[in-house]
């Protein structure tokens, strides 16, 4: 099989993206994604997507981890929407389906505005948070003291609590009041992202929790600056989230499997 690519990254957080309209990929196998996310013998990514027909919207976002876990990806949908741009299925806004449900986006100047959906509450673990953006996500603010990411992220992620369904781990180094640096442990690619955009969203809701009256969190990655704006619902979540950053296409290319 021939597969025809596009390589997308938003800061830093990479994918193999792939027009399956016409359903031509829909017999890649869950192997054939690995291999196609393997950084050594593949083309190698974080993550791999198939944007194919939806009948209730413009299409569907069909993210698969490196791993060939599925969940949502923040970063991966607005790679999504450029990519939709770029192939000529919309303009400048979307409406697209996936795993979690329908989200809108924007494009302009080369940022993508994607709506996320709405967090019902951020559950508190003594110091500690979990968030469900779309992927759940453990946050803990970083002190000069802890681990590297990988080595904390795997305890927790690792951990009795999580080890059967995994879970995302994210640090939070407040620069300012409406100013963070997140770093990320993702499932599914268990190691170190330079970004995730679900995370950036769980850190900046967080931030949010804590300064009540922001709206708007810059967050700068090891990949890049992002932003995260939401509204209060006035009962411990948030609604009206989007996460806002770049979405670059990096090359085309074919492999043959």
């Amino acid at each position: 099989m021939k597969i025809n690519f596009v390589k997308y990254q938003g800061t830093g957080n990479d994918f193999v993206m792939l027009d399956n309209m016409t359903g031509e990929y829909d017999s890649l196998t869950l192997d054939q994604i690995r291999f196609l996310c393997d950084r050594k013998l593949g083309i190698g990514a974080d993550g791999l997507i198939k944007l194919s027909k939806e009948n209730s919207a413009d299409f569907y976002v069909d993210y698969f981890n490196a791993d060939g876990t599925q969940s949502f990806c923040g970063n991966g949908a607005r790679c999504s929407a450029a990519f939709a741009k770029e192939i000529g299925l919309i303009k400048s806004t979307t409406r697209f389906n996936a795993i979690d449900g329908i989200h809108q986006a924007e494009i302009a100047d080369g940022i993508v505005r994607l709506e996320m959906l709405d967090v019902a509450k951020i559950d508190h673990i003594n110091q500690d948070f979990l968030v469900d953006t779309g992927s759940p996500h453990y946050v803990h603010f970083k002190s000069e003291n802890d681990s590297d990411i990988v080595s904390y992220g795997k305890s927790i992620r690792y951990s009795e609590r999580f080890v059967k369904e995994g879970v995302n781990v994210n640090y939070l180094i407040e620069k300012s009041n409406s100013e963070i640096r997140v770093e990320t442990y993702e499932r599914g690619v268990e190691d170190e992202t330079l970004s995730c955009g679900t995370g950036v969203t769980a850190c900046g809701l967080i931030q949010l929790e804590k300064y009540p009256d922001l709206s708007r969190i810059e967050v700068e990655t090891k990949g890049g600056d992002l932003s995260v704006e939401a509204s209060s619902n006035g009962q411990g979540g948030f609604n009206n989230i989007w996460l806002s950053g770049p979405a670059i296409s990096v090359f085309h290319g074919t492999i043959e499997l």
